[in-house]
């Protein structure tokens, strides 16, 4: 529904609420595309912290335990040896690392073999494929219609975009934007027996769905890994390589430490 469309008839009121709900649904929609995109970058946030930084953590905590260990073994300490005890409890099986280059030997697999090597990803998709995602959602997203068949239709066809654009897949965008432009587009009834009644409903609806989704934002932004991404959000690949960097710092001066007190 937009406002060209839907304001006719003479009663400025009911032309007033028509104006009111097609602005909300835009509104509506460029806070679900804004949400849509926070929770793809966090979550490829989220996993690349995990695959390019999780080795360097388990490193540093195998370092840690080695240190309290050998605190331990030094002073006999009953509270030496406790504190030695916990910091192996939270370490996990070290594969082999090569700390200038990540791992260094074949991932864990069936059958053993090395997998092939995959190009770096990015934590969020490039600028093109950004353009792409948000002309999508705007021109195909559920809400902008009430007919149920064309919702379900736009629901799937979301959800192929949502997919490729998590995946940063221009050429899927663009695949998918070309797959629109050449399907019909339903356009729902706009006549109602109350409608004015409807459209209150429907704004009633929207302002609902808005602050369900207000406060979805706040959850993603509050989460760990989303107050991680908001101190570098236009680089965050950038981020996780300063993060690397500090935690190399981390693991030469554990290692110094364990070797003064090995020696």
């Amino acid at each position: 529904m937009t406002a060209e469309s839907t304001v006719r008839g003479g009663d400025p009121g009911q032309q007033a609420l028509e104006l009111k709900v097609a602005a909300v649904e835009a509104a509506l929609v460029d806070l679900e595309i804004e949400v849509e995109t926070l929770r793809v970058e966090i979550d490829n946030f989220a996993l690349l912290h995990h695959q390019r930084l999780g080795p360097m953590y388990v490193h540093l905590d195998e370092l840690e335990a080695l240190i309290a260990e050998a605190v331990a073994a030094r002073s006999g300490s009953p509270e030496d040896i406790r504190r030695a005890y916990a910091a192996r409890s939270v370490v996990t099986p070290l594969p082999d690392l090569d700390l200038d280059g990540g791992w260094s030997g074949p991932p864990p697999g069936g059958d053993g073999q090395a997998a092939e090597p995959e190009g770096p990803r990015r934590v969020r998709p490039g600028r093109e494929a950004q353009r792409l995602y948000r002309e999508l959602a705007r021109r195909a997203h559920p809400d902008l219609t009430t007919d149920p068949e064309e919702q379900q239709r736009r629901s799937a066809f979301i959800a192929r975009v949502n997919d490729a654009y998590a995946r940063g897949d221009e050429a899927a965008l663009l695949a998918l934007s070309a797959e629109w432009e050449a399907a019909p587009d339903a356009v729902p009834d706009p006549a109602a027996p109350d409608r004015a009644g409807w459209l209150q409903q429907r704004l009633a609806w929207l302002v609902a769905r808005i602050e369900q989704l207000a406060e979805e934002q706040v959850r993603l932004e509050s989460s760990p890994m989303g107050r991680l991404l908001k101190l570098s959000p236009e680089d965050p690949d950038r981020l996780l390589e300063e993060i690397a960097e500090q935690l190399l710092a981390r693991v030469a001066q554990q290692q110094a430490e364990l070797d003064r007190l090995l020696s």
